[in-house]
């Protein structure tokens, strides 16, 4: 009786315990994936939401390893029952301060700074030290932040990244690493990486080769993809394939962090990059691999090599031509016209790397989309480098100076006309710029093309601020405001000779490659195809509001950034399930692929954390 009566009260409190206290996550980082407190799209900056109660996540560490761990680390944000149970009490001060205290105390600090480059260490110091809190202000004050965690202010961080080295952050592989790289990517500590950002640092921006520097690239790039997509930070890499430099100046330098050899080629390079794709598929098989900043001549090679049975996606080609797609259809709703009309259009794209072919690949395919042919579509662009006009002569014989992708644009006649040349003869309606040559789009020819149609579309594309090849005030006083105008770089709005105010929009990739990798990765995808990005930027163009259009803006708000990629994101998971690539959904899912998405999309919101510890009986 005795017994009975012990084994019913026993029974009766585990069972009242399970009912009192919510499920501890098993997944060490799985809490971080919350999304239900996510603040809505144009909610106040810094109005952290505190209502919604997350599960615990257990976790193996106590202690001051805690502190010094930026993934769990909440600095004075520490509730007092968490500081007994995580054995960190007398280590933080005594005061609590919320997340919101937290997130206003670092804003006055960052605004008090005029320096950039100051703005943007600040805010790499924080991302070392608390990755929650670091992510909530790129999440709640993106407009300001952006600029200078990515372009145009990383630039100049990248630069100088050897001067400023602090503390690790990313893999680096190079050629001593040959043989080993299977093993190596177990030096990683995080299990579960969803995405990698790699560059080997021979195109950065438009500063060229910045070698090993050029890790603050991947860095930046997956700063956003969190902040803006939803990626949780532990399921991000960067990384750079140090192959050596050809920049003379790094070659000399003796702080420089990277290998001091000139750059590897040919075959020895692609064997290194094979060993390391191989080394991340086999530790991370659904891993998304996306290349930036690679030199022209290997960045469409590599995405050839890879992109049919891996999933891989080049960010300067890809991401760059759907972004600005989207902005085109964008610019012809503006213009009264339908997305549908972008075949009438005649298109000069000033920049035949991977970037302008890129652009050109993927407008190219968007007309094939909406129906017309290879040879109507084709004879809509107009592709020039620096020599001029491409023309068929430069495929023949020995003069062959020109890739199997640009030899697609050669023109069969006027092969070498300059930019003023074809902008009187061929009278383009769209003008894209992506040289890094700042201010090439001189005076007449802009004034040439605003004779030639009423509202010209000017994108000069190129990064960072003095790469672009115009600013808005002058292709604004140059087409006596009649132009939609997009840029690479942030321009502020314009007030025009009139009175009016002109409003430029940044055609920043942001707008595509969170959403992208977001729906790529959480569907399974076993590839990324040509129809997704179409799909991606049709989604991204339909999000412009009417208001945003009637201003002359052919992006949303920067501020919307979350929302746009869960659109983004859908629309390529949607995709993925018509061409029967998604590996990861079930019925269910499929269903209500909102709900899906949002409750992936990681929110940076602090969670409680709980000690996990072994029972030995």
């Amino acid at each position: 009786m005795v017994a009975s009566s012990l084994l019913l009260r026993t029974t009766l409190a585990k069972s009242s315990r399970v009912q009192q206290f919510p499920r501890i996550s098993k997944n060490p980082l799985r809490a971080l994936l919350s999304s239900s407190s996510s603040p809505k799209s144009g909610s106040e900056p810094g109005a952290v939401k505190s209502r919604v109660h997350h599960a615990p996540l257990r976790i193996s560490k106590r202690g001051s390893d805690i502190l010094t761990d930026p993934l769990f680390n909440k600095g004075t944000a520490f509730k007092a029952g968490e500081r007994d149970r995580l054995r960190i009490r007398g280590l933080v001060p005594p005061r609590r301060m919320t997340m919101k205290l937290q997130l206003e105390k670092f804003m006055v600090r960052i605004r008090e700074e005029r320096s950039n480059i100051k703005k943007h260490l600040l805010l790499e110091d924080l991302h070392d030290r608390n990755e929650t809190l670091y992510h909530r202000i790129l999440s709640d004050y993106i407009e300001e932040v952006a600029p200078i965690v990515y372009t145009p202010t990383v630039g100049q961080a990248c630069a100088e990244f050897g001067e400023r080295y602090r503390r690790t952050r990313g893999m680096y592989f190079s050629k001593e690493d040959q043989g080993h790289m299977a093993a190596m990517v177990y030096n990683w500590p995080n299990k579960d990486v969803h995405i990698i950002v790699v560059t080997d640092g021979s195109r950065i921006l438009g500063l060229g080769d910045l070698g090993a520097n050029g890790m603050g690239i991947p860095i930046g790039k997956l700063a956003l993809y969190c902040a803006a997509g939803g990626i949780a930070p532990h399921r991000v890499l960067p990384v750079v394939i140090d192959v050596g430099t050809n920049n003379e100046d790094l070659l000399k330098d003796e702080h420089y962090l990277g290998i001091q050899e000139p750059r590897i080629s040919g075959d020895e390079y692609y064997s290194i990059v094979s060993e390391f794709m191989q080394a991340v598929h086999n530790r991370w098989p659904k891993v998304l691999v996306q290349f930036e900043d690679f030199s022209s001549d290997k960045a469409q090679v590599l995405l050839d090599n890879y992109r049919n049975d891996s999933l891989v996606f080049n960010d300067d080609i890809q991401g760059t031509g759907a972004t600005t797609l989207a902005g085109v259809l964008s610019a012809l709703r503006v213009k009264g016209k339908l997305p549908e009309d972008l075949g009438e259009e005649r298109i000069l794209i000033v920049g035949a790397g991977s970037a302008g072919i890129g652009v050109g690949q993927v407008l190219l395919q968007a007309m094939i989309e909406q129906g017309r042919t290879h040879e109507e579509s084709i004879s809509a662009f107009f592709v020039a480098d620096q020599r001029g006009l491409l023309g068929v002569e430069r495929t023949l014989g020995k003069e062959n100076s020109l890739t199997k992708e640009q030899a697609i644009f050669a023109r069969k006649e006027d092969g070498g006309l300059s930019l003023i040349e074809i902008m009187k003869k061929y009278k383009p309606t769209i003008i894209l710029g992506m040289t890094a040559v700042g201010g090439l789009f001189k005076e007449d020819l802009i004034r040439q093309m605003a004779k030639n149609c009423e509202r010209p579309i000017i994108f000069p594309l190129s990064n960072p601020t003095t790469k672009a090849e115009c600013t808005a005030e002058q292709a604004f006083e140059w087409t006596d405001g009649t132009c939609v105008f997009a840029s690479g770089s942030p321009f502020q709005p314009v007030t025009f000779k009139d009175g009016r105010i002109l409003y430029p929009t940044q055609c920043n990739n942001m707008y595509i490659f969170p959403g992208l990798g977001l729906g790529a990765t959480i569907c399974g995808a076993k590839i990324i195809t040509d129809r997704m990005l179409y799909v991606a930027a049709k989604a991204l163009a339909n999000y412009v509001t009417e208001d945003e259009l009637s201003e002359g803006k052919v992006f949303p708000h920067i501020t919307s950034i979350r929302d746009v990629s869960k659109t983004v994101a859908i629309a390529v998971i949607e995709e993925a399930i018509k061409e029967g690539l998604a590996t990861k959904l079930n019925e269910k899912d499929k269903l209500d692929l909102e709900t899906f998405v949002k409750k992936k999309m990681y929110d940076p919101v602090y969670v409680p954390l709980v000690e996990r510890r072994e029972v030995l009986i």
